[in-house]
Parts: C-alpha cells; sequence; structure tokens
C-alpha cells in the first residue's frame, strides 16, 4: 500500500494543534498543513512550497531549524526535542518536535516532521523551562549513568513531580526518554561499521544483551537485523 503526501497533509489539516511539514533535500518544504498556515498568518500552501525556513521563519529559529534538518538528512531522528515555535498572534511557544528521514530505495530524498503543541509560553510558566533544560541534560548525557538526582537538583521538582511533569509532557517517565535518546542513537549509528558491542557501550549500555534486549523493545527487531536491513535498503 502506498500513501500520497497530500492525504498526510489533509489528515493533518483536522489536528490543530499538531503542525506537519515534509521537505525536500534542499530543505524547502514541500507539504505542509492548515497549522502552519495559521502560525504565520498566511492563506495560502503556495506562500511556503518551495520555500526554506530561512525565508519563512526569524534568523534564530530559522538556524535552529536549519541545524536539525542538516542533521536528520544524514539519517538522524530527532524524537520529542522541545523548542520554541512562533504561534499565530506571534508569539513564542513551546512545542515538542519529531523529525525523521525519508527515504526512498533506500536513499534520503527529504525529511518528514510534526511540532505537538504544549501550549503558549505566557501560559505555562517555569516549569516546561525547567523540564527542557532536564531534556537537555538528557541529550548531552544519554552515554553516562544519568542520576535522578541530578534531574532533581536541575528541575528544583521533588521525584513525584518529575515523574508526573514528564508523564505530562512526553507520555513517558525520565529513563524512558533516557532509553528512547539512547536507541536513537544507537540506529544512526548502525549505519556505520563500528561493532554492534561499541554502539551499545558508546550508547550508555552496560553490556551488549541489555542493549540488544532494550533495542528490540523500542523497535521490534535487534541491532543486527536493523543493521542487516537498511543494508538491503540501501543496496537496493
Amino acid at each position: 500500500m502506498r500513501v500520497e503526501p497530500a492525504d498526510i497533509e489533509s489528515l493533518f489539516d483536522a489536528i490543530p494543534d499538531v503542525l506537519f511539514f515534509m521537505k525536500d533535500c534542499e530543505g524547502r518544504y514541500t507539504h505542509i498543513n492548515q497549522t502552519m498556515l495559521r502560525r504565520l498568518g498566511l492563506k495560502s500552501r503556495k506562500e511556503i512550497i518551495g520555500r526554506t525556513a530561512a525565508e519563512i521563519y526569524p534568523t534564530g529559529l530559522s538556524a535552529d531549524y536549519a541545524d536539525q534538518d542538516a542533521r536528520v538528512l544524514d539519517g538522524l531522528v530527532i524524537e520529542n526535542l522541545m523548542e520554541l515555535h512562533l504561534f499565530a498572534n506571534r508569539e513564542p511557544g513551546w512545542c515538542l518536535t519529531c523529525k525523521r528521514p525519508l527515504r526512498v530505495d533506500g536513499r534520503i530524498e527529504g525529511l518528514i516532521g510534526i511540532s505537538r503543541d504544549l501550549g503558549q509560553k505566557h501560559s505555562l510558566g517555569a516549569q516546561y523551562e525547567h523540564l527542557r533544560l532536564a531534556l537537555a541534560h538528557l541529550n548531552a548525557h544519554y552515554a553516562e549513568n544519568v542520576r535522578m538526582q541530578t534531574l532533581l537538583d536541575i528541575t528544583g521538582f521533588s521525584l513525584s513531580k518529575l515523574e508526573r511533569s514528564f508523564r505530562k509532557v512526553f507520555q513517558m517517565t525520565p529513563q524512558q526518554v533516557l532509553t528512547r535518546l539512547r536507541i536513537q542513537m544507537a540506529m544512526h549509528l548502525l549505519h556505520g561499521n563500528d561493532s554492534i558491542a561499541s554502539i551499545g557501550q558508546a550508547c550508555g549500555f552496560t553490556d551488549q544483551s541489555a542493549f540488544t534486549r532494550k533495542f528490540k523493545a523500542e523497535t521490534g527487531v535487534s541491532p543486527r537485523a536493523y543493521r542487516v536491513r537498511i543494508g538491503e535498503l540501501a543496496g537496493n
């Protein structure tokens, strides 16, 4: 079964709190939903299609988006990245962004992504800024033994509030977010030639069996099977 991008675009038109987009290898928009139009104060998709983020957004935001796009087009998957977006009133608001490469016959031909609204900045208070700092720490130290106490110190939350806040925003506990980050990085590294054992160690897993078990739980296949599959796709 083949799904047309325009059908996906129409589906996301019906979800006002989710921004949807597809881009080509040059970072130019090919498909967007109505949410993106509303945020930018535009009426027609033709005003965005074929343009890059640098042509649409302020310099600070567009530079961040372009950097993300370059990494995704290099094979990286971005999941649950908390970041600022512009809302319809041109006020910044927090979003949770996911981006992944689009592959055609094993080759990356573009990217697809969504950003889910977490509410606007003035209505969220300091809680989400603390969560953003905690998530940034997990992103930077995923390969290490991250102590829960460190996240408590960063946020100033109690353990119960930290767990509750993570579940509310990410639908995951802090440990589950950390595991997801580790698996995503492992998936990226499995496109290279490093051994599976060394990749598991580089991504913070204490031994190969633990790495294999967690990887299969997240992706449905073992690291070895995943590497074989992407190798077959690249050879087609």
